[in-house]
């Protein structure tokens, strides 16, 4: 791979990319608990409440302009207790995946996610997405339990598995 550049996304020039790296997701993988393809309105709609919240959507780009993956938290409980803690997801299109994009990606969240004052970072992984689990693993973070069978989709039952870094940690 030659030059790549991570940037903060934008609706203006992302949001196509963004949508197909999602659509992907929904329709080939667990990744996403959804089953309808998400529309360029849905996409509008996700940018103006990570904004609203200050939080950021960190892509990946190659030398082309190509968005190649992307990473964003939120909130991960939306009570005042839970201010500190937000839950994160990662994206790398189909294309580009097993080049370390990933890692990079959470990587720069986690140093965002620093900068802001977090605490903890959560991820939520299909249990059977071991590729994202030894990710994870290998990025510091533990596991903190699974809820069995919470989501249903291509005919069986999922398990969600809950990783979580406590971002002031040195590993």
């Amino acid at each position: 791979m030659n030059t790549v550049n991570m940037i903060e996304c934008s609706f203006e020039k992302h949001a196509s990319q963004i949508l197909n790296i999602f659509n992907h997701a929904i329709l080939h993988s667990t990744a996403l608990y959804e089953y309808e393809e998400r529309s360029l309105n849905d996409v509008k709609h996700w940018f103006e409440n990570k904004a609203l919240h200050h939080f950021p959507v960190i892509g990946i780009e190659n030398e082309h302009g190509i968005l190649m993956g992307f990473a964003s938290y939120g909130t991960f409980r939306n009570f005042p207790a839970n201010l500190y803690t937000v839950e994160h997801s990662v994206y790398v299109d189909q294309s580009y995946r097993g080049k370390g994009l990933a890692i990079q990606l959470i990587q720069a969240l986690m140093q965002k996610a620093k900068q802001q004052g977090m605490h903890t970072m959560i991820g939520g992984i299909d249990a059977s997405n071991v590729a994202s689990i030894a990710l994870h693993k290998k990025l510091g973070f533990t596991h903190a339990g699974t809820l069995s069978e919470v989501g249903f989709k291509f005919g069986r039952w999922l398990d969600l598995a809950f990783y979580q870094k406590i971002l002031n940690d040195q590993n």
